[in-house]
């Protein structure tokens, strides 16, 4: 009778602690499978995001588009798409037409090119087509591989076509692998295609739909693989945030930007030893303790005081070490912040101080300039008309003097900050009064620039002056390229297309090397080493064009001259602001 009540209580104990050990170690477990969800996620949409514009920007080369539209050779596109595939490890990129064959791939010098075969069946092809973009994963049918496809519709006049770069995301899954990380990747579906565990992968969490099944027979997204077959990997109907299967308990979260489904596990035999542990230990703790309050009742309670009293020390300590903990960290990110927004207020207030001193440098030598200017021409109006050599010296002082001008009247011009005014204006009309402005520097080179215009007016949203001031400027750059080559030509030509007005002014100059095309277009950035540039006129001509929503383009090959395109956007294409 003595044992019974002390065993008693040591088994409602051990069962009170079993229940309390195996829900703490469920939550905590289902806190850091939360957390390795929320990094695996992000993990993998960074890995994703980083190829996400690929096809968009690779869609726009010419070599890629000249193939689409059967104007250019596909070898040319087929070395471009292997060259971005390598640079920017991206896996495959291949380019498909209209009929879902594949016409140029960046594999398609080794085995597996995907160069000829089909994939007009794919959801990416098809969403593509439809819609603009696509994506979908599955396994190669070509090679094999698994991977994930990101398309872009590629429309060249009466071309269309789909760009598509494939992602091998099993890397990844090496990667977990490798840490031990038990975590997988389910597409919309529920289809495990990357698993920690190898015995995961290709599975269904749940049972599959009989059109479920048809949809992934058709599009062949897991050739090879017997989804029908296969056991769900979920035991029974569940929370869709929570997972259990056979040994294991996991957290489930849907990509937003993918559809697919992460899965975080972990297996509950720890957990159950964890807990079990903690019962039996529990129930001799609770018999020590009983045998304890018998023979040294008074004993007890010194110790027990004193263990309550030490206890509660150490958690105090615990907790101040935690709070100072996390005001350090607090403390360091804002000083980090602190150094960084001083950085950019350093920076802004020197971009400031340029703009003032640019509107000084203007004011005080622009007026003096002016008067030296009158001064010289009153002087040569005293000259004998024999003196040449004096006439001379005031011709080399007055274009001294107006070097100097228009050195002050670029820093205005980079100094001053002009309201867009637009108005509906021909844009041939600009262009003809800046060819007049120029003629007499064309004269001295001995080039005339030859204008080919359509024929009929082309209508934009923009300012006259402003866009004969860039006009202007880019004939001077041209005229100053081609200053000293034999046979030089300047080649001015109008013309409107896909809503867009396009002013092209080539020259067969010396070029721009490819190091400086980068940066030609920055402020205060010159390739002349004569001194007179102060690298200006660029910068204010994209400048200029960006407030009626045009764009500067610029193509050069050193030797052979300069293309200069500027694009703005044709009135019809903004009927509403027009009117």
């Amino acid at each position: 009778m003595m044992l019974v009540r002390p065993l008693s209580l040591a088994a409602l104990v051990g069962a009170l602690v079993w229940v309390f050990a195996q829900n703490l170690s469920l939550g905590l477990a289902r806190t850091e499978l939360d957390q390795t969800l929320l990094l695996t996620e992000r993990a993998v949409e960074a890995e994703v995001e980083r190829l996400r514009s690929l096809p968009s920007v690779a869609a726009e080369d010419v070599r890629v588009r000249n193939a689409l539209a059967g104007v250019g050779a596909l070898q040319a596109a087929n070395i471009y798409l292997e060259t971005v595939a390598v640079h920017v490890q991206a896996g495959d990129l291949f380019l498909i037409d209209a009929r879902g064959d594949t016409i140029a791939a960046s594999n398609w010098n080794r085995p597996g090119s995907f160069v000829g075969q089909n994939y007009g069946f794919r959801p990416y092809f098809q969403e593509a087509m439809e819609h603009g973009q696509g994506h979908f994963y599955g396994i190669g049918v070509t090679t094999g591989v698994p991977g994930y496809f990101l398309a872009k519709r590629i429309d060249v006049g009466d071309a269309r076509g789909v760009l598509v770069v494939k992602m091998d995301l099993r890397p990844l899954q090496a990667i977990w692998r490798t840490a031990d990380a038990d975590v997988a990747l389910a597409d919309e579906n529920g289809v495990v295609f990357l698993s920690a565990r190898p015995d995961w992968e290709y599975r269904p969490l749940r049972p599959l739909r009989p059109d479920t099944l048809a949809e992934l027979a058709v599009t062949r997204a897991f050739a090879g693989v017997d989804l029908a077959a296969a056991e769900p990997l979920l035991a029974e109907p569940s929370d869709p945030e929570d997972a259990a299967g056979n040994g294991w308990i996991g957290r489930i979260a849907t990509m937003p930007s993918t559809g697919w489904q992460v899965i975080a596990a972990r297996s509950t035999s720890g957990l159950q030893l964890l807990s079990l542990g903690a019962a039996v230990l529990a129930m001799f703790a609770t018999l020590a303790l009983v045998g304890t309050l018998k023979a040294w009742d008074q004993r007890r309670q010194i110790i027990a005081l004193r263990l309550s009293q030490s206890d509660k020390l150490e958690s105090m300590v615990r907790a101040r070490t935690a709070d100072l903990a996390r005001e350090i960290e607090a403390r360091t990110q804002v000083e980090v912040d602190l150094r960084a927004t001083q950085q950019a207020l350093v920076h802004t207030e020197k971009m400031a101080a340029l703009g003032r001193m640019s509107a000084a440098i203007v004011h005080e030598i622009s007026q003096p300039l002016a008067a030296m200017e009158a001064t010289l021409s009153a002087a040569e109006l005293g000259l004998t008309k024999g003196d040449t050599a004096t006439a001379t010296r005031l011709d080399k002082a007055r274009g001294l003097i107006r070097r100097m001008q228009r050195t002050t009247k670029h820093l205005k011009s980079f100094a001053r900050k002009d309201v867009a005014e637009r108005s509906l204006i021909d844009l041939g009309a600009p262009v003809a009064s800046a060819l007049e402005l120029v003629a007499p520097r064309a004269r001295d080179i001995g080039v005339v620039p030859v204008f080919h215009t359509p024929g009929e007016r082309i209508e934009v949203m923009a300012g006259v002056v402003r866009i004969e001031q860039v006009v202007a400027n880019l004939l001077l750059n041209a005229l100053d390229a081609v200053a000293g080559f034999p046979d030089a030509q300047i080649t001015v030509t109008l013309a409107a297309g896909d809503g867009l007005a396009r002013l092209c002014v080539a020259d067969t100059g010396k070029g721009i090397p490819e190091a400086d095309l980068p940066t030609v277009t920055e402020p205060f950035f010159s390739t002349k080493v004569s001194g007179e540039s102060l690298g200006l006129g660029l910068a204010i001509c994209k400048a200029i064009l960006s407030d009626f929503h045009g764009t500067l383009d610029i193509e050069s090959e050193p030797g052979r001259g300069t293309e200069v395109t500027v694009s703005i956007p044709l009135a019809i294409a903004t009927g509403a602001e027009a009117a």
